[in-house]
């Protein structure tokens, strides 16, 4: 499900938490591709942010570990029956529209926005439905770097007294050095622009 729901973390409150630099802020709208740089992470890198991450498999997951390669990265929620299996269709779509030898090298993170139902079990379950390979990992974190994680993609999101979840969904793509490059919020059909923009990378 989706709304115009106010982010739980602002942008301003990303950097107080010291999450990003102050050039971190500018890269958090759309970063523009070059040439990956050795050693220091740029100050607008996603990769800044230490998040205590666990994977569908139970392994910890950091996202600095996709640092050489570009990413695919949105927000889901396992029990999300409208919106989310669009989202996972749609994301499976886009990688299987690349040339081989861009998607051998495209990883896809999906963060959970409910961690507490969102089990490693329950991710696990999720990534055999939709049939997601290696180059998938479903992840749970703590509710606090969950909702850092949502402030620094722009996602959007608020829990109903139901359990569910009213919430923004875009797919960010990110370079090899963890800045944003390029998003989509386009669902259910290609988005020619993004494709190119992951094939450019």
């Amino acid at each position: 499900m989706t709304s115009s729901a106010l982010p739980l973390v602002s942008r301003r409150d990303a950097l107080r938490y010291g999450l990003l630099g102050a050039a971190g802020l500018a890269g958090v709208a759309l970063a523009t591709p070059g040439r990956a740089a050795v050693g220091a992470l740029p100050g607008d890198s996603l990769y800044q942010l230490r998040a205590a991450l666990v994977d569908q498999d139970g392994h910890p997951f950091e996202l600095a570990s996709l640092r050489g390669n570009p990413a695919l990265v949105s927000m889901f929620y396992s029990s999300c029956e409208m919106v989310c299996p669009i989202l996972f269709e749609t994301v499976a779509h886009t990688v299987r529209s690349l040339k081989p030898a861009v998607r051998d090298r495209v990883h896809i993170v999906m963060v959970s926005l409910d961690p507490e139902r969102d089990t490693v079990a329950v991710l696990k379950e999720t990534a055999i439905k939709h049939g997601c390979d290696a180059h998938w990992s479903l992840v749970r974190g703590p509710d606090a770097d969950v909702r850092r994680i949502a402030a620094l993609l722009g996602v959007q999101y608020r829990r109903l007294p139901s359990g569910e979840f009213n919430h923004s969904t875009s797919i960010e793509l990110l370079d090899s050095e963890g800045r944003i490059v390029k998003r989509t919020a386009t669902l259910g059909q290609d988005d020619p622009a993004f494709l190119a923009a992951i094939q450019a990378l």
